[in-house]
């Protein structure tokens, strides 16, 4: 990409010495070049292990590698590995590793800092963190020689190579962490990607600064100042007043009012981002099929999506996206009847006026106004909604995991791997921390089958087997997948907007 000078050639710049001047002013101005980025979450730490918050994606995904690479296409890429073979009837995958890398620090990637990374991973200090569970399936990494490692596999993973790609499987520097500790790596961590963490202010914001020796190529900026803005009103008014160059996280309410402003432009792409309600089928009216398939009936799925999310979001039959490995497109999600619900309702013994809960957390303002339209909606086949609001901690650490909730509750997922198993698996097999209530020995049965080999058509009949059981039982009640909303000031080029949210500032510019 070209550069463009800061100030246009003037004609009053005639004589030789100012010409000079000029020549040797250029290199600072070029230097002094600051992408500011404005988000609505603190991932709270840096370590790849620690989070599984999107928060973390937008800026991990600047400061470390993992062995292979998604691009925004959703393509997988080698990454710090250049190539990977499966051997001895797939128990062993090898992985030939990248020479001339190195860690911010000066301390060389090699084979020891991958088996440093998945040992931390697999042992202790992983255990405190969320992401160990989804690299079980490695029983050890073994060192070959300095550029060669194996994965020696407890079991099958058919999703392994895409997790590679992201959050806690990292590549992490043995020697860094041994020296300053595991809670100072929190705070300032290392890795080889193409900017390092100069400063990480919990609550303020992370300052990320070029890393001048990474591997593949040169960032075109100097340095990302990342803001967390938790306020939607203030982070789209720091958009808008040139506060920051480009806000994640746009909440549907404001689309509008960015699009009619022409310093501004708004980038939507497909995500992964997929929203429900789930039910309690353990207890209560809910327990009872009809009565899902009435609330999954009487709930106008399409005026959603149009009135309150301007069509920035796609009605859904399962919980995942259209670009999920798994996604069956002839399921079809329940028509909008009124009727028929109520038909539903009343052969399922519930009086109109029948009060029940809606579970969400307090700080969802997007899907607080959607709560309100699912309770009017349910309102007009007889069941009285009160909704009932939880700080976000509590809802998902106890609500949910504890079983507390009342009859619907609400769901969020971000469907990373894009590969229903990740999202299925936790929403519907027995003893997920996510799923309080179904144990169902069929669905148990189908998401360990498919988890057990690599053959795709396979796991692709499991999967949507396990969509459909789910559809046709109404064990929750599945929305939309919404569109991942950017907001990039005309001045900014070269962003490319990512669909998981994992935003790359590599290639961007600043005029």
């Amino acid at each position: 990409m070209s550069f463009r000078h800061p100030f246009p050639a003037r004609n009053v710049l005639r004589s030789a010495v100012l010409l000079s001047c000029l020549a040797l002013a250029a290199p600072a101005f070029a230097q002094d070049r600051t992408l500011t980025v404005g988000q609505n979450r603190d991932p709270q730490n840096l370590d790849p292990i620690d989070t599984f918050r999107l928060s973390w994606g937008s800026i991990g995904s600047n400061v470390f590698d993992g062995l292979v690479f998604r691009d925004e296409d959703l393509e997988i890429q080698p990454g710090l590995a250049t190539d990977w073979e499966f051997l001895d009837d797939d128990t062993r995958i090898r992985f030939h590793l990248r020479d001339g890398v190195e860690f911010h620090n000066g301390e060389p990637f090699n084979a020891d800092a991958v088996k440093y990374t998945f040992d931390r991973l697999l042992g202790e200090e992983g255990l405190k963190g969320p992401q160990r569970s989804n690299y079980t399936s490695i029983r050890e990494v073994v060192v070959v020689d300095e550029r060669t490692v194996d994965f020696l596999m407890e079991r099958p993973d058919p999703v392994l190579i895409t997790k590679l790609a992201g959050y806690g499987a990292m590549i992490v520097p043995p020697k860094y962490i041994e020296e300053v500790g595991e809670e100072a790596f929190d705070m300032k961590p290392v890795g080889t990607g193409p900017f390092q963490v100069t400063e990480y202010i919990p609550t303020v914001g992370v300052k990320l600064a070029k890393f001048d020796n990474y591997w593949n190529g040169e960032a075109k900026v100097d340095a990302v100042n990342i803001r967390f803005i938790p306020e939607d009103a203030t982070r789209i008014a720091e958009l808008l007043s040139g506060g920051v160059d480009i806000s994640m996280n746009i909440p549907s309410p404001s689309v509008e009012t960015i699009e009619q402003n022409p310093n501004v432009n708004l980038l939507a792409v497909d995500g992964p981002t997929v929203v429900l309600t789930r039910f309690d089928t353990s207890k209560g009216i809910t327990a009872d099929p009809r009565v899902r398939k009435a609330i999954a009936m009487a709930v106008d799925r399409d005026t959603i999506v149009q009135a309150l999310l301007g069509g920035l979001a796609n009605p859904i039959s399962s919980a995942q996206s259209a670009k999920s490995f798994g996604n069956d497109t002839a399921l079809e999600p329940y028509p909008f009847d009124p009727e028929g619900a109520k038909a539903l309702l009343a052969e399922a013994g519930v009086e109109p006026g029948t009060e029940i809960t809606l579970d969400m957390p307090s700080n969802d303002e997007s899907f607080r106004e959607v709560a309100q339209v699912i309770a009017a909606f349910l309102g007009q086949v007889g069941l009285n909604v009160n909704i009932r609001n939880h700080e976000r901690s509590v809802y998902f650490d106890d609500i949910i995991e504890n079983g507390k909730t009342g009859e619907m509750y609400y769901f969020g997922w971000g469907g990373w791997t894009f590969d229903f198993d990740n999202t299925a698996y936790l929403l519907y097999h027995s003893g997920e921390r996510n799923n309080p209530y179904i144990e169902d020995e069929k669905l148990d049965t189908l998401l360990d089958q498919q988890r057990e080999t690599y053959d795709r058509e396979v796991r692709e009949g499991a999967l949507q087997e396990v969509a459909r059981y789910a559809h046709e039982q109404a064990l929750d009640l599945p929305l939309y997948n919404l569109s991942t909303i950017y907001g990039v000031s005309n001045r900014v080029e070269g962003f490319v907007p990512a669909p998981d949210e994992r935003a790359r500032y590599m290639d961007v510019t600043v005029k």
